[in-house]
């Protein structure tokens, strides 16, 4: 269905999906998860209208690129070339650039009741990234469960690292601050004053960021969480309003924001209103070598699978 006409006159799609327990609206502008229920209660927070989209959101529900979160100072280098990208987060670039794959319509690849899949051509510079870039994304319902996979291919050595940014809320109103979260992460990337991680990942044991027993958000909460956290092979339990999130990713590490900068005039969710769980590899990986890689290079295709399941 028809979501609505972008100033450019290029009309937004919705693509509506159903299994089991739960149901979604997709849209074709920016890959976004607009609604995402289970048994009946919206769990992500969404926006009404295509002009919302434009105007007053941040990055709700949709998928971030060329590189979600931060690259320090805006620019990195591969293969001995310097390459510089917007800077939209003081002095960094974030989510891909002042324009990124969340401001972008998408082109339903395919689709089914269950499933559907979007894809996106960035060409060579865009963003100021090298390489023709092609991604795609899937989402499948199946259940009790919304699995997202990500594909994505380039025609010369750049940088990627697709996620989601869907803000959760699982009482589906009021704020995430007593959501209980246990995390199967030992350690977490300390940052700067800008967010940039500032080197090797640092134990959590005795400090806020220790998830690895079920702990509330707003429980220890001393000035805001937006960090990433180094995934040990298991997953991540969200519990909240009597339901419970199971999230298995086959990335490296989850940026974990508790929402705290949503102000309720910018955008119309207030502080808290929901949390985001972007499961990707390491912020500012292209500056920081002893980081995952995040290169892909003619010939590779990269992909990841992340997985929420709803008890």
């Amino acid at each position: 269905m028809n979501f609505g006409t972008l100033p450019s006159g290029r009309q937004v799609e919705q693509v509506e999906l159903a299994s089991g327990r739960l149901r979604a609206d997709v849209l074709t502008y920016g890959a976004v998860i607009r609604r995402l229920e289970v048994d009946g209660v919206n769990v992500v927070l969404g926006l009404d209208t295509i002009d919302d989209y434009l105007t007053r959101s941040r990055y709700f529900g949709a998928v971030v690129g060329r590189y979600g979160n931060r690259i320090a100072h805006a620019r990195f280098t591969l293969d001995g070339t310097e390459y510089r990208l917007p800077a939209n987060n003081g002095p960094n670039c974030l989510h891909g650039g002042t324009e990124g794959f969340d401001s972008r319509v998408w082109t339903i690849a395919a689709q089914s009741d269950a499933s559907v899949t979007l894809t996106l051509t960035s060409p060579d510079g865009d963003q100021g990234f090298p390489g023709t870039l092609t991604a795609s994304v899937t989402y499948t319902l199946d259940g009790d469960a919304l699995r997202i996979d990500y594909a994505a291919e380039s025609d010369a050595p750049t940088v990627v690292n697709l996620t989601n940014h869907s803000y959760f809320n699982l009482k589906g109103e009021g704020d995430v601050l007593d959501h209980v979260i246990r995390m199967d992460a030992a350690h977490y990337l300390p940052v700067d004053d800008d967010k940039i991680p500032t080197g090797e990942p640092a134990p959590v044991k005795g400090t806020p960021f220790d998830f690895t027993e079920p702990h509330a958000v707003g429980e220890r909460y001393d000035g805001g969480y937006d960090h990433c956290f180094v995934l040990d092979g298991g997953g991540i339990e969200v519990k909240g309003g009597g339901l419970t999130m199971e999230v298995t990713t086959t990335e490296p590490g989850v940026q974990f924001y508790a929402g705290g900068m949503l102000d309720g005039v910018q955008t119309p969710y207030g502080p808290f209103a929901g949390l985001c769980l972007e499961t990707q590899h390491f912020p500012d990986a292209p500056n920081q070598p002893q980081f995952p890689s995040t290169v892909l290079r003619p010939g590779e295709r990269r992909t990841s699978t992340t997985t929420y399941r709803f008890i």
